[in-house]
């Protein structure tokens, strides 16, 4: 699933990926205001509550950021639950006046779950353990589904593969990449 916030939130894309035991998530560098971009290894992918957690943001970085700490602080509230955090960011992102005005989109992982989190209270978890978000998510997120029926790359090179597609479609996207991974354990 790849969804946009709104139309202002062009300027990245973010691809997360399950894949032979790994979660996978690779992010863009590029920063633009407008139609000029002012950076180009901007990092949008990192790890929190420990390095236990993966999350990678789209939208305005202040509001990502923001995002960022407070799911980390609903992390630490709920001893480490991806899930019940991701529900009740959702649902003061969506339900606070403030936070309601923040436009960005996150995905979040460990190695049992990966989510999609918006501010209009959705919590999604993709059906193939794919999903993509920003300007160039349906581009990335589209060569990885490919990528994963007609290839035998391993789940970074392939992640790595669907950012290079969607950076040489995406005037948003470049190809100053970052990546994250988290091992899985015998049940995913």
């Amino acid at each position: 699933m790849t969804l946009y916030a709104n139309d202002t939130m062009h300027g990245t894309t973010i691809l997360a990926l399950r894949h032979q035991g790994k979660v996978v998530l690779g992010g863009d560098g590029q920063v633009t205001m407008n139609a000029t971009v002012i950076k180009h290894q901007a990092r949008k992918v990192r790890r929190i509550y420990n390095d236990r957690i993966l999350v990678g943001f789209a939208g305005a970085t202040a509001d990502a950021m923001n995002l960022s700490e407070r799911l980390e602080g609903k992390l630490e509230r709920y001893n480490g639950n991806l899930t019940r955090a991701a529900v009740e960011l959702a649902r003061d992102w969506r339900t606070d006046r403030f936070l309601r005005r923040l436009e960005a989109l996150m995905i979040a992982a460990d190695p049992q779950k990966l989510f999609l989190i918006s501010g209009t209270g959705d919590v999604i978890e993709p059906d193939e353990g794919v999903i993509g978000i920003g300007s160039g998510g349906v581009a990335a997120q589209a060569a990885a589904m490919a990528l994963l029926r007609h290839s035998t790359l391993e789940a970074r090179e392939l992640v790595e593969a669907a950012m290079q597609i969607a950076a040489g479609l995406c005037v948003y996207t470049n190809q100053y990449l970052t990546f994250e991974e988290l091992i899985c354990d015998a049940r995913s």
